[in-house]
């Protein structure tokens, strides 16, 4: 028997009919607003504002947005950062605008070339992108032909991928590129906006962002602008040549004077924070993979193996060393590699390596002798018979004085002589535990020992 619905329940059927109908004529009444992304690109191109931009584009094609803007107001910086934005926009799936207001110099021209349209404000400028290296004196010469070639083939290369005129962005990188009726052989290109929208580099002119995005018919659109947060913030800080040569010098320092001192305490840990710091943020940037990682490791644990396992040194701590070098040097570098670019990475690097070395040949020769290291140790709580070593025995303990190694010596450890275990430490040479020992000099906390023959 078929049942068929009560008067009550067919009154909330007409209800709820009415109110889908309603919703519905709001809902095509009142469409959604378009979403606008806005990116600013300004200051100086570096590592550090290639994941912004990246974040940036990631957001918005998240967003569904119908137009990423890129206001770009920067007189360049460097070339690979320059080409990961470059990358990040062309493989971008929303549409891209390059807006210049003012000027789009050197990186910033590349980066401009890698949206889909240029618009430029009135009084605008771009172009002047020859690849240049800063000398030691701080002024900056051509990085050379290979470097150019490099940076003048990447801007063909994302003209063609837009449908703009090659040439005219050839001519923007190398002086040798000669076109009739715009720039003579021996000058760099560089367009104002009527030039631009005349050799069909910008498709349009606006003077302000609601222009553009009047001329594209998304007036009233939901405009979001992004920013660099704490964190890009914070890697364009740490990817700052001057400081990435500081944090290499700390971390090294600090692991030099672990493997020379027993134990494992604040000089292991500082180190390991700061060439964590160090990798990163460049990993970040997409300057460190896994061929530097590789290296690296390869480097550490030879080292680890010559100091730990193999008595001198050897052919280990020499591949090591140079493994780690490689890898650090490696990290350095972005894309358009030169030789000036190889020497100025192995600079920064040798630079730190050596700070590295300096500081912990002092530290390790004068640090036991300041009182404020000797309270250090006292403050651990400890009684005297409860450490590895008898304090109180440097003051019975003479030059030429015998005893053998109780630990083993490269270069630091404990050494037992005249009947007590003291910290001891060679004079740079290996000594296995058991070997005999004189001592050469005592210093304030330890003792200078050297292997001598048996008895």
């Amino acid at each position: 028997m078929r049942s068929y619905p009560s008067s009550r329940n067919r009154i909330w059927v007409v209800i709820l009919a009415f109110w889908a109908l309603a919703l519905g004529a709001v809902a095509r009444a009142e469409p959604a607003r378009p979403v606008v992304y806005v990116a600013p690109i300004e200051g100086t191109v570096d590592n550090g504002l290639a994941p912004y931009v990246q974040r940036a584009v990631r957001e918005a094609e998240g967003a569904g947005a119908a137009l990423l803007v890129l206001p770009i107001d920067t007189f360049g910086g460097r070339v690979d950062a320059a080409v990961v934005i470059r990358d990040a926009l062309l493989d971008a799936r929303v549409p891209t605008v390059a807006f210049i207001a003012p000027r789009a110099i050197s990186a910033g021209a590349l980066i401009a070339l890698a949206a889909e349209d240029i618009v430029m404000a009135t009084g605008a400028t771009i172009g002047a992108a020859a690849p240049v290296i800063a000398g030691p004196d701080g002024l900056a010469a051509p990085a050379g032909e290979k470097a150019t070639s490099y940076v003048r083939k990447e801007f063909r290369a994302t003209a063609e991928a837009r449908g703009r005129p090659p040439e005219i962005f050839e001519a923007m990188v190398d002086e040798s590129v000669e076109i009739a009726g715009v720039v003579e052989k021996g000058k760099l290109l560089t367009l104002t906006t009527e030039e631009a929208l005349l050799l069909g580099v910008a498709e349009r002119r606006a003077d302000g962002i609601d222009e553009l995005l009047a001329q594209r018919g998304l007036s009233g659109a939901d405009i979001r602008t992004t920013a660099p947060n704490w964190a890009e913030r914070l890697v364009r800080f740490l990817t700052m040549p001057a400081l990435s040569s500081l944090l290499l010098a700390i971390g090294m320092l600090g692991l030099f004077v672990e493997i020379r001192t027993p134990g494992f305490g604040v000089p292991g840990l500082l180190g390991l924070f700061c060439l964590g710091l160090f990798f990163w943020s460049h990993a970040l940037v997409e300057l460190v993979g896994w061929e530097e990682i590789a290296l690296i490791a390869v480097g550490v644990a030879l080292l680890a193996l010559e100091a730990f396992v193999i008595s001198g040194f050897g052919i280990a701590g020499v591949l090591g060393i140079l493994a780690l070098l490689a890898g650090l040097g490696m990290s350095l570098l972005g894309a358009g590699v030169t030789a000036r670019g190889v020497l100025g990475a192995a600079t920064q690097v040798a630079v730190a390596l050596g700070g590295a070395l300096g500081g912990a040949a002092l530290l390790l020769r004068f640090l036991p002798r300041l009182p404020f290291a000797r309270s250090l140790v006292l403050a651990s709580g400890m009684s005297p018979h409860e450490l590895p070593f008898e304090p109180s025995a440097f003051d019975r303990i003479l030059p030429g004085d015998r005893g053998r190694a109780a630990t083993i010596l490269r270069p630091s450890g404990i050494a037992e002589i005249a009947g007590v275990r003291v910290d001891a430490m060679s004079e740079g040479e290996y000594i296995p535990a058991g070997t005999p020992v004189e001592v050469v000099r005592v210093e304030a906390s330890y003792v200078v020992v050297r292997s001598a023959a048996e008895d």
